[in-house]
C-alpha cells in the first residue's frame, strides 16, 4: 500500500492484497473461529430440533409448561452464550490479524506460527479488551431496556412516545461509540498498550475523523452481508429442490434426517464465506488504523524508513515508534502526517 495517508480505494485495494499474501494466515485463523461459532450454533441448533411442540389447548399445569420451557430457555441462554463467546473472540483476533496488515505495509509475508508469536505477548491484553467490550455492551443494553421497562410500566401505552425516540438514541449512540472504539484492538497489538490505554488511544485517533470511518465501515458490512446472502440463496433453493425431488412424501425420519444434512451444509458453507468476510472487514479496520497512526503520528515516515533501512524485519511496524509518540524523542507532526477531518 502507499506509505502515506490512504484514500478510500487504497484501503479497499491493501486488505485485498494483504489477505491474498497472508491468506493461510489470515483466511486460516478466521476460519478457526468461524468453525468454533458454526460447531457451537450446530449444537443449540440441534437442541432446538429435539424440543417438542407446545400443546394447541395451552399447559394445564405449571410442571408441563416448566417441562416445556426448560428446554427452551436452556437453548436461548445457549444461543445468547455463544453469541457473546463470538463477541469476544472476534475482538481477540482483529488484534491479531492487524500485526499480518501491519507488516504487510512493508511487503513482509507474515506465516500463521509467526502473527500468533508476536501477537504472544497481548494476547490476554486482547481477552481483557474483549470482555471489557462486551460488559460495556450488556450494560449498555440493561440500562436501556430497566429505563424502557419503567417508563411503559408507569406510562402504559402512551410510554412509547418517550421509549421509541429513547430507543432510536441510544441506537445512534452506540453506533458512535463502536466508531470511536473500533481500532482498540489494532492499537493494544500493535503499540502493546494495556486495555485501558487502547481504548483512550481509539479515541484520540478517531478524533475529527468519525463520519469517514463510519462510512467505510458501513459500505465494507454492506459488501460482505450481500455477497455472504448471493452465496446462501443458489444452496438454499438447491437444497428446497432437492428434498422435492428425493422426497416428495417424507416422512418424520427423512424430515430430519434432511434438516439435519442441509444444517451442515450450511453451516461449512456460512463458516467458510464468514471467515472470508471476516478477515477482509478485520484488514479494513487495520488499515484503517494505520491510516489513522500516519496522519496524526507520522507512523508514514517511520515506515519509509524501515523500508529503506530494513531494520528489524521480523517485528511489527510501528511498535517501536509508539513508545516514542507524544514524547520530546519523537518529531512532531508535519505536513501529510497532521490530522484531517
Amino acid at each position: 500500500m502507499p506509505l502515506r495517508p490512504l484514500m478510500f480505494g487504497e484501503i479497499m485495494d491493501g486488505a485485498f492484497q494483504t489477505i491474498r499474501r497472508n491468506a493461510k494466515t489470515m483466511f486460516g485463523s478466521a476460519l478457526v473461529v468461524q468453525a468454533i461459532k458454526g460447531v457451537l450454533s450446530g449444537v443449540a441448533t440441534f437442541g432446538m430440533l429435539g424440543i417438542a411442540e407446545p400443546p394447541v389447548d395451552g399447559f394445564t399445569t405449571q410442571s408441563e409448561a416448566m417441562q416445556y420451557l426448560g428446554p427452551v430457555l436452556g437453548v436461548a441462554a445457549g444461543v445468547m452464550g455463544i453469541s457473546l463467546l463470538a463477541m469476544v473472540l472476534s475482538s481477540i483476533l482483529q488484534g491479531v490479524m492487524a500485526i499480518p496488515v501491519a507488516r504487510s505495509a512493508l511487503n513482509r509475508r507474515t506465516g500463521f506460527k509467526q502473527m500468533w508469536s508476536l501477537a504472544g505477548s497481548r494476547i490476554w491484553s486482547l481477552v481483557g479488551l474483549g470482555f471489557l467490550m462486551l460488559a460495556g455492551s450488556l450494560l449498555f443494553f440493561v440500562v436501556l431496556f430497566v429505563l424502557a421497562a419503567l417508563i411503559l410500566t408507569g406510562m402504559g401505552s402512551a410510554g412509547l412516545l418517550l421509549v421509541l425516540p429513547l430507543g432510536l438514541g441510544a441506537v445512534v449512540v452506540y453506533i458512535w461509540v463502536y466508531t470511536k472504539l473500533m481500532v482498540a484492538p489494532a492499537a493494544v497489538s500493535i503499540e502493546e498498550v494495556g486495555v485501558f490505554a487502547g481504548l483512550r488511544r481509539s479515541w484520540t485517533l478517531t478524533s475529527r475523523n468519525w463520519w469517514r470511518i463510519f462510512g467505510i465501515t458501513l459500505l465494507v458490512g454492506f459488501m460482505v452481508g450481500v455477497i455472504a446472502q448471493v452465496i446462501q440463496i443458489p444452496l438454499s433453493l438447491a437444497s428446497g429442490g432437492l428434498t422435492a425431488v428425493f422426497s416428495p412424501h417424507p416422512g418424520v425420519g427423512q424430515v430430519t434426517t434432511t434438516t439435519v444434512v442441509l444444517l451442515v451444509v450450511s453451516s461449512v458453507v456460512g463458516a467458510l464465506t464468514g471467515a472470508v468476510g471476516f478477515a477482509f472487514e478485520t484488514s479494513v479496520s487495520a488499515l484503517i488504523y494505520m491510516d489513522l497512526r500516519m496522519r496524526r503520528d507520522g507512523l508514514d515516515v517511520e515506515l519509509l524508513r524501515l523500508l529503506e533501512t530494513g531494520e528489524d524485519p521480523d517485528g511489527v511496524p510501528g511498535r517501536s515508534m509508539a513508545l516514542h509518540v507524544g514524547t520530546q524523542s519523537w518529531p512532531p507532526m508535519t505536513g501529510q502526517g497532521s490530522p484531517t477531518g
